[in-house]
């Protein structure tokens, strides 16, 4: 018999409550998310969580709890829920070209006489992009960087997210883009203890100290400041930012309240300051308040009659770091359990590969490795021909500290694409964890050879916007960090 696809569940689920539209109408006018206007089944989805939490029937009982004692705290649960919360280092590989090319240095140099810089990351959710750029600058800035004033201000409407920003710990997931080099430079690893039972990777404190978070609504910029949002943060924000991003935030709001919160935050830029948003979110209309510049991958914008300069020419440190010596991975008692699903585990046997990956990366994304891993295993069934679906198989396993798992899904998916190049790589990263230098040494080595064999600047399926040339530059310095090929073990 087959089942229902889970879409359908959904939305059947959204029809059914007869208190689900004035939910949604309440929900839409305070977080001003219009992304839920045509998706009754993702919301109601999401809905269906905290009426489970609440203990609840139905929405008209959950409108009740909204309204009354709690409720305040209840809202702030429920807009963490409906937002989504998809964030990791150095997401957007271009876009981080271009700060480090590009705007960064313009920056430094333009404020080289007062050192100060002034940063917001909007909509920063569990905090990787407001520490990727603390990162940023503090490999740019150097030994100068005691002698400079940087502010880097982290906003986000969820307070679950912004507490987990500033606890500044993450599981391999959130660090999926980086090479091991990166993640022993920037972080340090945290053995498994309740709430973390695989481990993590926890920020230095050189690079956490420097970002500040507190909880913002966007609408606050075109409506005045939300009741729940207190008043230091409408203090800080009538300050103006050199370098504001506000990425895959405006996808939630309208076309209305997007062009006025673009214009908002094009208002708190400093004269010569830049603004990054989205790749899928620039608009003609913003060119009345902004100028857009073009840069190589992307479209940034600044204060309208900023004059163009030549760009700034600031040193610049190597990016990829020399590989430790050796690194030995903390003992492992056996692969952690994982979790029983829950008794209503939503069905996905029908799903299409897309809409899977899309919410098994939504739910890794948010934290929820161990769901996102049974949702995957479900929807996998009969499509273990799918080499991405085998690939994000082996990348939840190393999240949950299952390496055997996540080899074997890895080698999986190389079967069947010998030229996926983020699955040799990955696979390398692994074994050379597991300090089998021979085999990682080969894997590393075919995913130079086949990224080398790309345009320089090609992204790489399946690579979040890593592009050929940037991870043959990591692939080359793991490898030159083992010794090269010549210095293979026997397999």
């Amino acid at each position: 018999m087959t089942r229902p696809s889970d879409r359908v569940r959904r939305a059947a689920g959204a029809v059914a409550d007869p208190g689900f539209p004035a939910l949604k109408e309440r929900v839409i006018a305070r977080t001003g998310h219009s992304y839920y206007v045509d998706k009754d089944d993702l919301l109601h989805d999401r809905v269906r969580r905290r009426l489970k939490a609440c203990g609840l029937p139905d929405c008209t009982a959950y409108l009740a709890r909204l309204d009354g004692p709690g409720g305040r705290d209840e809202w702030a649960a429920l807009e963490a829920e409906i937002t989504i919360g998809e964030t990791f280092f150095f997401r957007y590989a271009e876009q981080f070209a271009a700060l480090r090319g590009r705007i960064l240095p313009d920056l430094i140099a333009a404020r080289g006489d007062v050192r100060a810089l002034r940063v917001w990351s909007a909509g920063c959710s569990t905090g990787a992009e407001p520490y990727s750029l603390a990162i940023l600058l503090h490999e740019l800035l150097g030994e100068a960087l005691p002698e400079w004033s940087v502010t880097i201000l982290g906003t986000d409407l969820s307070v679950e997210a912004l507490a987990t920003a500033r606890e500044a710990e993450f599981g391999p997931w959130a660090l999926r883009t980086l090479g091991e080099p990166e993640r022993l430079r920037w972080f340090r690893r945290v053995p498994a203890r309740p709430g973390r039972p695989h481990g993590a990777y926890a920020l230095r404190p050189v690079y956490r100290r420097m970002v500040r978070f507190e909880r913002q609504n966007l609408l606050s910029l075109i409506d005045g400041p939300q009741p729940s949002m207190g008043t230091t943060l409408g203090a800080t924000l009538g300050s103006n930012f050199d370098l504001i991003l506000c990425r895959n935030v405006l996808i939630y709001f309208n076309a209305e309240h997007v062009n006025r919160i673009v214009r908002a935050l094009g208002e708190r830029l400093q004269p010569g300051g830049w603004l990054l948003i989205g790749h899928a979110e620039p608009n003609p209309a913003f060119a009345q308040w902004l100028e857009p510049v073009t840069l190589p991958g992307t479209v940034a914008y600044r204060p309208a009659g900023t004059e163009v300069v030549a760009q700034a020419q600031v040193p610049l440190p190597p990016w990829v770091p020399e590989v430790p010596p050796a690194f030995v991975p903390p003992p492992r008692a056996g692969p952690p359990p994982i979790p029983p699903p829950p008794p209503t585990a939503p069905a996905v046997a029908t799903a299409e590969p897309d809409d899977l990956l899309r919410e098994v990366r939504n739910l890794a994304d948010a934290g929820e490795t161990a769901q996102a891993w049974r949702l995957l295993q479900e929807g996998i069934g009969g499509r273990g021909t799918e080499p991405a679906l085998r690939y994000y198989e082996g990348l939840l396993a190393l999240d949950l500290g299952r390496e055997a798992e996540a080899e074997r899904a890895l080698r999986g998916a190389l079967f069947l694409d010998r030229g996926f190049v983020m699955a040799h790589y990955q696979l390398g990263l692994l074994l050379a964890r597991g300090r089998r230098r021979g085999q990682a040494a080969r894997a590393l080595d075919n995913a130079l050879r086949l990224a080398q064999g790309l345009p320089p600047e090609t992204i790489l399926p399946e690579g979040d916007g890593v592009s050929a040339q940037r991870l043959a530059e990591n692939a080359r310095a793991l490898l030159s960090g083992m010794g090269g090929p010549s210095a293979r073990d026997p397999a």
